[in-house]
């Protein structure tokens, strides 16, 4: 009945332990902090058949602060961060597709074209810059033509409209002040 209480403990202590190492995603750990992670599951295991829980939990700490450790040098040093993380590397510019460096990351155009399609694109010649990050994410830059319209955008295409752009913006204007403003269009009078 022990090993109840036990599991139990040290399921509550790898989370805690697991808090304070950060909140990245399985998809945003770096090779560090992988294979810290895998090496956390796999001493908080041992306890249980070895009586050691004390040791299997100082041990996790360890492997925790050495992460710690890890990921602040990775923030001073520059060169630390490309040894541990990588670089992100450019996959697609200008609309074509870099062939050497997909191969060097081992992706192959079909896997490609599949991440374009999950970020809702279906040009590949939409696309200004791509780039696979280290965390295996794509970053994406759409040109000019494909990029969606923003509201800024989208307000100062109706300011430079004069007349009817300035009378629809005035229609709630008109129900907070009880005065109908002259309609531009004559039909509609």
């Amino acid at each position: 009945m022990a090993w109840i209480w036990k599991s139990a403990f040290l399921v509550i202590a790898g989370m805690i332990l697991l808090r304070v190492s950060g909140r990245k995603s399985i998809s945003q750990m770096s090779v560090a902090t992988t294979v810290i992670m895998i090496s956390i599951g796999t001493t908080i295991v041992q306890p249980i058949a070895n009586n050691e829980l004390w040791k299997a939990i100082g041990s996790a700490a360890i492997f925790i602060v050495s992460l710690l450790i890890i990921e602040y040098l990775q923030l001073k040093f520059d060169w630390l961060e490309n040894l541990m993380s990588g670089r992100s590397k450019i996959i697609i510019e200008n609309g074509q597709i870099i062939p050497k460096n997909l191969r060097s990351l081992r992706i192959t155009v079909d896997m490609l074209e599949m991440r374009l399609r999950q970020n809702g694109i279906s040009n590949l010649s939409d696309v200004k810059f791509a780039t696979l990050e280290p965390n295996g994410q794509m970053g994406y830059e759409l040109m000019r033509h494909a990029k969606p319209v923003t509201i800024g955008e989208l307000e100062r295409i109706l300011d430079l409209k004069s007349g009817i752009a300035m009378e629809q913006s005035s229609l709630f204007q008109e129900s907070k002040t009880n005065h109908h403003a002259t309609p531009i269009d004559p039909k509609l009078q």
